[in-house]
């Protein structure tokens, strides 16, 4: 069954997808640039994989070209799904 997005629940998503990638809990805030988490292309198609099937939304990788913190992957994913 497809979770309800919200803003808080989008941005826990993102950080315990990131986790599950590798990077550490500690350094993960929405400013926190994916080089510094060292969070790679293939792990952003997981998380918009992820995203898709956790909110039921369409996300494509090209979705994230220019993505470059946590707070713009959070920005993208709330966009696609309807959250202002």
């Amino acid at each position: 069954m497809p979770t309800q997005a919200t803003r808080d629940l989008v941005e826990e998503f993102v950080v315990e997808t990131l986790v599950d990638c590798g990077a550490e809990r500690d350094l993960i805030n929405l400013s926190a640039t994916f080089e510094n988490l060292e969070i790679d292309s293939l792990d952003m198609v997981d998380l918009g994989q992820s995203a898709n099937k956790e909110f039921q939304i369409r996300l494509r990788p090209k979705d994230f070209d220019g993505v470059k913190t946590v707070g713009e992957a959070v920005d993208v994913i709330c966009a696609t799904a309807g959250l202002q």
